[in-house]
């Protein structure tokens, strides 16, 4: 990953384009995720945890919203697949989230609809209940207390 951030770069335009041009096209995007190989979601979601805290907050907000709710409208596996991946990369290497606003990202899931954050909640409760101790107890250590009073861990 010594290259360029090609997806980082595209993290960035996304952010900084209107609702009506974010939403198609970030939702194109998450779908052509499914077809790329292990090596290549891979480095998709490191260039996405590279990227997230250079955005403005503003900006990230609306995106990481929309990226939250579009994944409400996949099927439960890719949502999981998709979660997993950033999840996986995450209780491996905790400091790819210590630059990211946490309280943001909380206060950002919490403007979603009931039914929305209950399907993300399920499917993050799912995946971490899957991640062997040593991860799951690092991943623990990351999260606010508020956040695991909102996802009931």
């Amino acid at each position: 990953m010594a290259g360029p951030n090609y997806a980082g770069n595209i993290i960035v335009i996304l952010a900084n384009l209107p609702d009506f041009l974010r939403i198609p096209v970030l939702k194109k995007r998450m779908v052509e995720f499914f077809s790329m190989s292990d090596a290549e979601k891979m480095e998709i979601i490191n260039n996405a945890l590279e990227a997230g805290p250079t955005i403005p907050f503003p900006n990230f907000a609306k995106l990481f919203k929309t990226w939250l709710e579009i994944l409400t409208t996949l099927p439960e596996e890719q949502r999981n697949g998709l979660f997993s991946g950033y999840i996986n990369e995450v209780s491996k290497s905790p400091q790819k989230l210590i630059e990211f606003n946490l309280d943001g990202i909380l206060e950002i899931f919490l403007t979603l609809k009931n039914e929305e954050k209950e399907i993300l909640v399920q499917s993050i409760k799912k995946i971490v209940s899957e991640l062997d101790v040593e991860d799951k107890r690092k991943l623990m250590l990351i999260i606010p207390d508020n956040a695991k009073t909102h996802l009931n861990f």
